[in-house]
């Protein structure tokens, strides 16, 4: 019997540092490892990984909205940096992580809850020893750009 994972939550080091990047990103997405409790603020859905590369879905609601409006810039921000970060964390070794150092958006178009179902894909661009780079674009379903970002990140040996 497979044992029950809540939806969101924070894994421990350990279980972090026993498999590959790739391997957790896939265990988060398929529901056998939880995902951050960040994501239930975009609920993600038909997430991919592959190595250096990672797809989510999401649907942005008046629950996103900021006081002119139109979805906050951190709806986006979530999104984007998530797919940017789990690109690199895709690319690892067990006993390695990452984290953010910077990254920058630009906003394109604006979202509301009539935007429905937009993509997000994150893309490496390199990852050495150190650092990471990444990339990712946010689509409607039109393939209309939304916003796109670029990232670097940390890459450093898990505590053991």
């Amino acid at each position: 019997m497979t044992p029950t994972v809540s939806a969101f939550g924070v894994v421990s080091p350990a279980v972090l540092a026993s498999m590959s990047g790739l391997d957790f990103v896939r265990k988060m997405f398929a529901g056998e490892l939880p995902q951050p409790p960040i994501m239930e603020t975009v609920e993600p859905f038909d997430c991919t990984a592959d190595h250096g590369h990672v797809v989510l879905h999401s649907s942005p609601g008046i629950r996103h909205y900021n006081p002119i409006g139109s979805v906050h810039g951190g709806y986006a921000a979530i999104l984007l940096d998530s797919a940017m970060g789990l690109a690199v964390h895709s690319t690892l070794a067990p006993g390695s992580g990452y984290t953010t150092l910077e990254f920058k958006i630009s906003f394109i178009r604006g979202m509301s809850e009539a935007s429905g179902t937009v993509r997000t894909e994150g893309k490496i661009l390199n990852v050495g020893r150190r650092a990471g780079t990444a990339e990712a674009r946010i689509t409607d379903d039109k393939g209309r750009l939304l916003a796109h970002a670029t990232t670097t990140c940390l890459v450093f040996d898990l505590p053991k």
